[in-house]
């Protein structure tokens, strides 16, 4: 449909009309605001000023108590509404420059006449006519926007189904208060609006897309019927972006249920972090709980070991087993002999401890500790035995068998402080008691004589002096030395819960050995004071062994994951099964709290680990996603089958919604990466056209960093505004930007897993940290076969590639990868 000038006059006339409006309001909050905010500071300035206080009889001290009461109300209301006048400002001043993106023309069945209703942000009420000048794009009416052309129309409100026809649809790009585009549409949002907002330059950081939301992508952000929701999009499908919308339409619908600080988002890394933390605000929303899972796994485990984490292993698996954290240069290396079978036992390892399999095998071993096979650290106090391992193994199988673990545990810890009173009894008479006596202050000893002081006016004066303050005196110290002691019991560390995990990889005949070198390495866990105990088992007990099915290179696993208890180390693919043996035996931390989880990058989540959040969020909601395509970890991913993440929860509270359109990047960069999974047949370009992929074949470095910054001068001078240089793993991204800084004229950022956040600009960057984002243009540093050549590193070059919105040009260090087969010859240019 054309349309006419006076179309354009009509809703430009309208937005001057609505602006202007929003304007007086603003103006009105603005003085609201402040002196409300003057009231605040005045009734906390004089607060006790207007407090009577009197609680010389019971009335008077009702009377106060009332009238204290009845200040804390004012104050809090007047907070109240300096808050909420303060968040309707804030969305008010977001909306005024650019008021509504789009407008339906709704007649409802049975009536005769449609009603524009325009869509924004945020919603805009016209107080004056009690009539909404803007609805906000979550409103039950809203949805019409987004799931239908003109015709028939239904949708649903908290009433029912209200049913009748579509008018109109159309739709605007308006800034600083003015028009730019408009046009009518007759499918969900026009390719014109879509392929501006596609075609600008990539952010820092992640924008809303209320305005581009596409049919598949509101399935997605109106689901709240099932409690698991998984997912599968592929690269620039706009499946993050359409989660984050969904929690502000979430928290819109139930608003009165449910608060930012009830829902939490596990990042793939810290820098994503930063990279969706604007996207609520920019809805008027306050923003959720953000995290890795790394990061609550150092919160749980960080005081008792050095947790690796993803990166670190993922670089191991990258550099074929060698370490690249020391900046060497990234080459593959092809492990041989002994250190080819322990690359291959680390893998068989990482992939064992990920499986449900093993997860498993924790809940046998949780059934077995009910009746054999606890252990212990026996107690002491200066070197001195307290309670030995035995005697606590011994009491802990004395309470009833029905009894769950941790509630022994309960019954345990109470026991052992009894036993420590007693204790400390007997070390009234013990010389380091009077030697420590002998070292008080004189400020200690005053104390102790008021004290005692006090005890003889309560019970008159039948003490000796010098005799009960020696006792009392003495009773200070042994109850300060005990200290560490009883803490440690509180928090359950006469448990030996390294022993315990220790188990489950003994090897019988390494036995004596392993043990010497755990307890060389553990050392002691509270000043000297606790300490691993030697294992006693008989030859019957010596034949259960907890695993069944071990996997390839057990042996080898055994090992190294005694070696790295030994040094107080926990490999990232122990850390989660360590944690859940844990609180199998212990008992389970759950939080009730959180009522809904979003899970980003869920194809790089173990199902042992999916299935700990499970366990640790009991009451909540989960939104998973995940690509196939981008699997790069070596754990067996959750999303190699649909059927571990679904089986969660099961078919009934489970819904699965596939995206295969790719919005981020150019239809012909989009034909190109596909070509590089397999499968990539079903992911489908959007229409925007651009430049095709170019390939550079260099023979030495010193040509390839001289390339390299020849291009990115090329793709500064055309207005490109970030550049991402993609290097393999952190070792070569190091490498990158030591040869290449000197040689720009601008500043080369250089990202690590400990960077917070990124600017736009020029950066080096590791493959698997660019997870998550997009940039203009992407220059692979090295796509040669060498760099990328073994079939696990297919999914990892194909995420490099997808980061790219404009321009990808991949540079190769001798033969290009095979990734890139002779079936992609005519998409990308040799150069």
């Amino acid at each position: 449909m054309n349309l006419t000038e006076q179309d354009w006059s009509d809703e430009e006339q309208r937005v001057q009309e609505v602006t202007a409006k929003m304007r007086i309001r603003i103006t009105g909050l603005e003085d609201q605001v402040g002196k409300v905010q003057s009231d605040v500071v005045e009734i906390r300035k004089h607060y006790w000023d207007e407090v009577t206080m009197d609680m010389s009889t019971t009335e008077d001290a009702a009377e106060s108590i009332a009238s204290m009461r009845q200040q804390a109300e004012l104050l809090s209301e007047r907070e109240r509404t300096h808050r909420q006048a303060a968040v309707t400002l804030g969305k008010l001043k977001r909306l005024v420059n650019s008021p509504y993106f789009g407008r339906i023309d709704f007649m409802e069945r049975e009536e005769r006449q449609g009603e524009a209703i325009y869509l924004g942000i945020a919603a805009f009420l016209n107080e004056q006519e009690d009539h909404y000048l803007v609805y906000d794009w979550r409103a039950p009416i809203s949805s019409l926007y987004y799931d239908y052309a003109p015709g028939e129309v239904a949708f649903t409100t908290p009433n029912g189904m209200v049913e009748g026809q579509m008018l109109l649809k159309r739709q605007f790009v308006i800034r600083d208060s003015h028009i730019q585009l408009m046009f009518d549409t007759g499918v969900t949002i026009g390719d014109e609006l879509l392929k501006q907002v596609l075609s600008r330059s990539s952010d820092a950081q992640m924008k809303t897309i209320v305005a581009t939301i596409q049919k598949e992508q509101n399935r997605i952000i109106r689901n709240d019927k099932a409690r698991m929701l998984i997912v599968q999009g592929v690269a620039g499908s706009g499946k993050t972006s359409a989660a984050l919308q969904r929690v502000a339409y979430l928290l819109y619908k139930h608003r009165d249920q449910l608060s930012s600080d009830q829902m939490v988002l596990f990042s793939p890394n810290p820098l994503f972090n930063h990279y969706v933390s604007t996207v609520l605000p920019e809805l008027g929303e306050e923003n959720m709980q953000q995290t890795t899972y790394l990061a609550y796994l150092e919160r749980r485990l960080g005081e008792e070991f050095d947790v690796e984490d993803s990166f670190t292993q993922l670089e191991f698996v990258l550099a074929r087993g060698r370490s690249s954290e020391n900046g060497e240069t990234a080459q593959e290396h092809i492990p041989q002999g002994d250190e080819e079978c322990a690359y291959n036992a680390r893998l068989s390892g990482i992939h064992y401890k990920s499986s449900m399999e093993f997860l498993a095998v924790i809940h046998a071993y949780q059934e077995r500790l009910m009746h054999a096979d606890m252990l212990f650290n026996p107690i002491k106090f200066r070197e001195k035995e307290v309670l030995s391992a035995a005697r606590l193994v011994e009491r802990f199988y004395s309470y009833d068998p029905a009894i769950r673990l941790p509630n022994r545990l309960e019954l345990m810890r109470g026991w052992i402080l009894e036993q420590l009173e007693l204790f400390a009894e007997h070390q009234l008479e013990e010389a380091w008691v009077e030697e420590e006596i002998e070292l008080l202050s004189s400020e200690e000893y005053h104390l102790a004589y008021l004290r005692l002081r006090k005890l003889e006016r309560g019970q008159g004066d039948t003490f000796d002096d010098f005799d009960q303050e020696r006792v009392l005196l003495a009773r200070d110290v042994i109850k300060e030395h005990l200290k560490p002691v009883r803490n440690a019991v509180k928090r359950l560390k006469f448990v030996d819960l390294i022993g315990l995990y220790w188990q489950l990889f003994r090897e019988e005949i390494r036995e004596e050995e392993t043990m010497h070198e755990m307890k060389v390495g553990q050392g002691s866990s509270i000043e000297n004071q606790w300490s691993p105990i030697e294992i006693q088992r008989s030859p019957e007990e010596n034949q259960w062994s907890p695993i069944e099915n071990k996997p390839p290179y057990w042996s080898a696993i055994c090992e190294r994951t005694l070696k790295e208890l030994a040094q107080a180390r926990l490999p990232y693919e122990d850390a989660t099964p360590f944690l859940y043996m844990m609180e199998a035996v212990c008992g389970f931390q759950t939080n009730g709290a959180v009522r809904h989880v979003i899970i980003d990058e869920a194809q790089d989540y173990s199902p042992f680990q999916l299935a700990y959040l499970k366990r640790l969020f009991p009451r909540c909601r989960m939104t998973a996603l995940g690509d196939l395509n981008q699997a790069i970890y070596s754990h067996a991913s959750a999303y190699s089958e649909i059927d571990p993440i679904a089986a969660l929860y099961g078919p009934e509270q489970t819904e699965v919604i596939r995206l295969h359109r790719s919005y981020r990047s150019t239809r012909e960069l989009v034909e190109f990466t596909r070509g590089i999974v397999l499968g990539g047949d079903a992911i489908e370009p959007f229409t925007r056209g651009g430049a095709k992929p170019r390939v550079i074949k260099v023979s030495d470095r010193r040509s390839l960093h001289s390339l390299l910054a020849a291009e990115i001068d090329r793709l500064l001078g055309e207005g490109y505004a970030s550049i991402a240089i993609i290097a393999k793993t952190a070792s070569e991204s190091k490498l990158a930007h030591q040869a290449l800084e000197p040689q720009l004229q601008v500043p080369l950022g250089l990202i690590t897993k400990h960077s917070p956040t990124f600017e736009s600009g020029v950066l080096v960057i590791p493959s698997y940290l660019a997870k998550g984002v997009e940039f203009d243009a992407v220059l692979i540093y090295d796509g040669s076969r060498h760099q990328y050549g073994h079939e696990t590193e297919r999914k990892l070059f194909y995420t490099a590639c997808t980061r790219a919105m404009h321009e990808l040009c991949i540079f190769s260090l001798g033969e290009l990868t095979g990734f890139v087969g002779e079936h992609l010859t005519d998409a990308y240019e040799c150069v």
